[in-house]
């Protein structure tokens, strides 16, 4: 059972100013000191000043970068900048943004969520992750005493009742807005106890399979245990029993998946390689850019992926002769998993071709790009091949999810990422 609750956040005080713009910033781990500092340069006291007080990112750094972010924290409060809600509410949250030609609204909301151990309740990672380092977060939770940015949970709506009740709970006007990368950011309060009431129970029932934010989940966790450790077993109710999370229905029209393409730096592979045992189909495609060659594997179904040879320039297709490839060489994993073309690239193009026959038996160095026009030009400027992908769909998350099973690593890259600084989780009451 999936439990919400609704919490007294902190926010930037925004009495006389709706618009924030230049106090959001991008999720932490994205940024570097540059980054940093124009942010910073643009507004003083935007927040990453405290989400980011020790560079580079995710690396731990001395204590006094931490009780300095605590020491800023309060600073803002005693004089105004940022306000306690007087009461508890969910944060409704809309996202507003173009990408290509489309405009596009995404639907979220903002609650506590009672934390669980991964797979043994209600929560489940939605896909392989890289480990990383949880010892910057956990300190700088420890010093804040709050959860100061969100982890990214979907659920299952099919009927969009959830959003729907929200919206019917709302004010026509935001409580606060900040257009932050082209992308509009609204924020709602909402504090009716009956919408609460109704989205809570709505929520009981759903699996929530956390996007992206898996680190700051196990951070959480950690906390609650550092703190069990100091203060005795916590209260039921006790907010370090829970984690702040965005939530978003798999089904809401703004919820959009971009690819993360993969670069082999260095690697060029020869047509005869992937030909070699019959089981890849290679396809030479009549394509001028990436957008274009990616555009072209719709038509050659969901396993197909797309070759760049960064040496020649040229855009080639492959795919499976048959979709079955991965079944018996794959059996621990699921069917919806081995029809992914992800799968097939990694399980078999890299771990069964391009390793023993082109790397000599070690995996080569892979490198992920979000960006096909950087996939490309990296392959250019390193010599090497770019494998570009076809976004993964929500039917397959979805599929993958319900079998039991995770996406491969770097699976999908939910499109635009969650602004930081619009609301606050306090862990003390």
């Amino acid at each position: 059972m999936s439990t919400i609750k609704p919490f007294a956040g902190i926010r930037y005080n925004t009495t006389s100013e709706h618009d924030i713009s230049t106090r959001l910033s991008p999720p932490y781990d994205i940024l570097d000191r540059n980054d940093k500092q124009r942010l910073l340069d643009a507004d003083p006291i935007n927040f990453v000043k405290i989400d980011l007080p020790h560079l580079p990112p995710k690396s731990a750094g001395p204590q006094t970068a931490y009780s300095g972010a605590r020491d800023t924290f309060d600073a803002w409060l005693a004089d105004g900048t940022v306000v306690k809600d007087p009461q508890p509410a969910l944060y409704v949250y809309h996202q507003v943004y173009r990408h290509g030609s489309t405009d596009y609204v995404r639907k979220m909301f903002f609650a506590r969520l009672r934390l669980e151990p991964f797979g043994e309740g209600s929560i489940f990672p939605h896909e392989r992750t890289f480990g990383g380092p949880k010892e910057d977060r956990l300190a700088l939770t420890k010093a804040t005493q709050t959860n100061l940015s969100p982890i990214f949970g979907l659920y299952e709506d099919t009927d969009n009742r959830v959003a729907t009740r929200l919206e019917e709970a709302i004010a026509s006007e935001p409580t606060a807005t900040g257009t932050f990368a082209d992308v509009e950011n609204r924020l709602w309060a909402m504090t009716d106890p009956a919408a609460i009431a109704d989205v809570a129970q709505m929520m009981t029932t759903k699996p929530i399979y956390i996007a992206d934010g898996h680190h700051r989940c196990g951070t959480a966790m950690l906390y609650r245990d550092w703190l069990t450790e100091r203060q005795g077993p916590l209260p039921d109710d006790h907010p370090a029993n829970f984690v702040l999370c965005v939530f978003c229905a798999m089904e809401d029209p703004g919820l959009l998946i971009l690819p993360t393409h993969r670069l082999l730096p260095g690697i060029r592979i020869p047509d005869g390689v992937f030909t070699a045992d019959g089981k890849i189909e290679l396809k030479s495609l009549d394509a001028s850019d990436p957008a274009q060659a990616i555009a072209a594997l719709k038509n050659l179904g969901p396993q197909a992926i797309c070759a760049y040879d960064g040496s020649t320039q040229t855009y080639k297709a492959l795919r499976p002769t048959a979709p079955e490839i991965l079944d018996n060489l794959e059996p621990d994993h699921s069917r919806p998993w081995r029809r992914l073309g992800l799968a097939f690239l990694h399980a078999y193009v890299l771990d069964r071709v391009v390793t023993p026959s082109v790397s000599g038996g070690t995996a080569p160095e892979i490198r992920y790009i979000k960006s096909d026009a950087d996939a490309i030009k990296l392959a250019q400027e390193t010599d090497g091949t770019s494998f570009l992908m076809q976004p993964t769909t929500m039917e397959e998350l979805r599929a993958v999810c319900s079998a039991g099973d995770l996406m491969p690593q770097k699976s999908t890259y939910f499109y635009p990422k969650l602004a930081s600084g619009l609301v606050v989780n306090p862990l003390t009451e």
